[in-house]
């Protein structure tokens, strides 16, 4: 049990964190320390910067496809089919009994990543609405009935606020097992369909001349950002899941045209922010007493480098083709 291992960490600022935590790496490699030693603060790191790569992923062909909405919607939606677990087994998680099973989780979430995009389809082809219209619709219906379910089911509020919000402190290293099947996951069909995405990614009408179903990439990602938000649930809830979706790709996005350089730069940028986060989380607590949300801390983190890389990034940044127009910057 990780309770049974003094915590490295404790009492440790901003700097001292990162050097103890390259000191542990490399203990790691060297075989002086046990991979089933980790504690709380290493735990945080494996599962937020796996969350952060899945999200990377899914989140690059999202905002390409311009399905960001959808992606929000997702995010909130599978808080039912978590809640509909939870009800059907009664036991797990929310009594603290035993952790509900990977497939029941994983399960849930793609058939509610499947009712959100198949309703949302349906209501935006047969009713005629629009598509964000459609979205809305769907996604603050069954995220109102999640809530209710999980209200009327789960008498401690403190449990509800966890699920919405996620808590970080509370992982344990099966969280980093269910994150890192997911991740793999993620990266497996990603390869194996690479070039299918990037097609009906950037060019619908020549996929379907070659008869690459776009609507069946279109679920198959659906499916996926399901399986990355359950994954992302318990560490930062249903909510702060959609910044990692987003802000990593967007700042990837303002550095570069190429499709792979955007993926592995918002890859980077997610885990990065995720190690950041966890250090001042910790750099806090230590030198504050200060309690916050680590998950929070990271969303921070994220919000910051995507103004820095808004306002500052080379190619693009507003401060820089502000002095550009101005001839204080000769091109």
């Amino acid at each position: 049990m990780l309770s049974q291992y003094s915590n490295p960490y404790n009492g440790k600022d901003f700097f001292g964190f990162i050097f103890e935590f390259l000191k542990r790496v490399v203990d790691v490699f060297t075989g002086k320390l046990a991979v089933g030693n980790l504690v709380s603060d290493e735990i945080q790191i494996i599962v937020l910067m796996g969350i952060a790569a899945s999200a990377a992923l899914v989140g690059s062909f999202l905002i390409l496809r311009k399905m960001t909405m959808l992606a929000n919607s997702l995010s909130h939606t599978i808080l039912l089919g978590i809640v509909a677990v939870y009800i059907l087994t009664r036991d797990g998680m929310f009594n603290n009994v035993e952790p509900l099973s990977i497939n029941a989780f994983l399960a849930a979430s793609l058939v509610m990543g499947l009712v959100t995009a198949f309703l949302t389809e349906f209501l935006t082809k047969t009713a005629r609405l629009q598509e964000d219209a459609s979205t809305g619709i769907v996604f603050t219906s069954l995220f109102a009935l999640g809530i209710i379910l999980l209200t009327l089911f789960t008498k401690n509020a403190h449990i509800g606020t966890e699920v919405v919000m996620g808590n970080v402190d509370a992982l344990h290293i099966d969280d980093c097992k269910l994150v890192l099947l997911i991740l793999g996951i993620n990266i497996f069909i990603f390869l194996l369909f690479f070039k299918e995405y990037a097609i009906t990614t950037f060019d619908p009408g020549l996929s379907k001349a070659l008869g690459i179903s776009t609507v069946f990439y279109n679920y198959l990602l659906m499916t996926q950002v399901s399986a990355t938000c359950v994954g992302a649930f318990r560490a930062v809830g249903v909510l702060m899941v959609l910044a990692f979706i987003t802000g990593p790709v967007l700042m990837a996005r303002m550095l570069t045209d190429s499709l792979k350089r955007m993926i592995l730069y918002a890859v980077g940028i997610g885990c990065l922010c995720s190690f950041i986060g966890v250090a001042v989380s910790r750099h806090l607590l230590s030198m504050y007493g200060l309690t916050l949300s680590t998950a929070g801390i990271v969303v921070c983190t994220i919000v910051v480098f995507f103004i820095t890389t808004l306002l500052f990034n080379s190619r693009n940044g507003l401060f820089i083709n502000y002095y550009r127009r101005r001839n204080v910057i000769k091109v």
